[in-house]
């Protein structure tokens, strides 16, 4: 049998997608390994969100040509859609397989087992509605295209994006916005149920935009909540605009939606946000987190916040230090600005990067002060934990529902288990806590 591995670069949906991809490899007669095992083919799905994304890709094939010579390499995603001449120059690349072609991945190495030189292909994506079962990727009732050590499930919705934002080439790299089959969302989920998964997080590239024959974001949402066997649904990152009231309703009313959301500001200055194409102002992005606040008391909210966007001065900067120090968001994932290829922020002048990194370092310093007050708040409380990891001496640890990280210490196996936890102590990003009674 021909081994096969696989290491994804970025988001969520990716994740998604070499699941599936992987899945379908099984079914073609492949044995797939871990990325640290001899084989013969390593397919990376690459990420091109970022300069450091690049980097890791350029990286990854460093390593593999250095540990695994023998090893024909597959480079497939964003950054593969994107820079196929530069990619397929890479030492020990054999093909360089762009969005629109990456889920035929099997048929195009079946096609060409050995290419002599990289096989390159990145035609443009269409638009219109997709399937995955129909192009034989979504599993058979009973079997799940993840990896089985998961007890949370990704599932695509959508792909692509109409919005534009000049400093972002995702758009040019994912296509414009798609959604998927309705039906075979919900297939897709039965499956993932039946093959045990306890979560499903719901994602894509701008999921708040789904849109299939009348259906939209919040009707998968109520579809899905009534499946047996679903003990959480969770959102992954969706646009502030998109996010509509049914939403906090459908989450504060005791069903399965987590009562979590990830909303990306990437700037908390009005100014900088309009050079961004961004589609809210402040006030605006302001008004929807007290909102939310209000309609689902216990929801926890993240988002993500750019630093050193060309022409963003101190007082910009401070702007968007004051503005997450007030708002009641609990974390946030801090990106430092890089010029990406086809956007139209590559034009203007970058900021010296010192400065970009000192601005960076503060906003990651006060995530992780905001992060560790939040938790401090839930000491005594008693939540559902999902547990999904343990080590050899006894820790185990997952997620409650609003995404806070729990470890308890107890000789039962609680893997893919639900069990009442009370929390005790703060232990650096997670929660310490013990089991209270039974589990599910």
């Amino acid at each position: 049998m021909t081994k096969i591995s696989f290491y994804t670069l970025g988001c969520r949906l990716n994740q998604s997608e070499t699941a599936s991809i992987r899945h379908a490899f099984k079914e073609n007669g492949y044995q797939v390994v871990d990325f640290n095992e001899p084989c013969d083919i390593v397919v990376i799905n690459t990420c091109t969100v970022t300069g450091a994304s690049d980097a890791n890709c350029r990286y990854l094939v460093r390593r593999i040509n250095r540990l695994n010579p023998q090893a024909r390499i597959a480079l497939i995603g964003c950054q593969a859609q994107l820079q196929e001449s530069q990619l397929a120059k890479l030492p020990g690349v054999s093909w360089v397989i762009g969005n629109a072609r990456k889920m035929d991945l099997v048929s195009v190495l079946n096609e060409n087992p050995c290419p002599k030189n990289p096989q390159v292909i990145t035609p443009v994506i269409k638009r219109g509605p997709f399937s995955l079962i129909k192009r034989g990727l979504s599993p058979k009732r009973g079997l799940s295209p993840f990896d089985d050590k998961h007890t949370r499930a990704n599932i695509k919705v959508q792909d692509g994006c109409d919005f534009f934002c000049s400093f972002c080439e995702v758009p040019y790299a994912r296509g414009r916005a798609r959604s998927r089959v309705f039906e075979d969302i919900l297939d897709d989920a039965k499956s993932l149920l039946a093959s045990g998964h306890q979560e499903l997080v719901l994602t894509g590239i701008n999921v708040g935009t789904y849109a299939y024959e009348g259906k939209t974001f919040i009707d998968i949402i109520k579809a899905l909540d009534e499946l047996d066997g679903l003990k959480r649904l969770r959102i992954s990152s969706i646009e502030p605009t998109t996010i509509s009231k049914e939403l906090f309703s459908f989450m504060k009313n005791g069903h399965k939606l987590c009562r979590y959301l990830h909303v990306p500001l990437q700037s908390g200055c009005d100014e900088i946000l309009l050079k961004m194409k961004r589609r809210y102002s402040v006030a605006e992005f302001k008004n929807f987190v007290h909102e939310a606040i209000s309609q689902v008391p216990e929801i926890v909210i993240g988002t993500d916040v750019m630093t050193g966007f060309p022409g963003e001065t101190d007082e910009h900067f401070n702007q968007t230090l004051h503005l997450l120090n007030d708002l009641p968001i609990r974390y946030f994932h801090v990106f430092s600005y890089s010029p990406r290829h086809r956007a139209r922020s590559r034009l203007l002048k970058p900021l010296d990067s010192k400065v970009v990194s000192k601005r960076s370092q503060i906003l990651r310093d006060l995530s992780n002060q905001k992060r560790r007050v939040f938790h401090e708040s839930l000491i005594g409380g008693i939540y559902e934990v999902l547990f999904e990891a343990s080590d050899k001496v006894g820790w185990q640890e997952g997620l409650t529902d609003h995404y806070v990280r729990v470890r308890v210490k107890t000789k039962h196996d609680l893997y893919n288990q639900m069990a009442r936890v009370r929390l005790k102590s703060v232990d650096g990003l997670m929660v310490l806590g013990e089991q209270l009674g039974g589990y599910s």
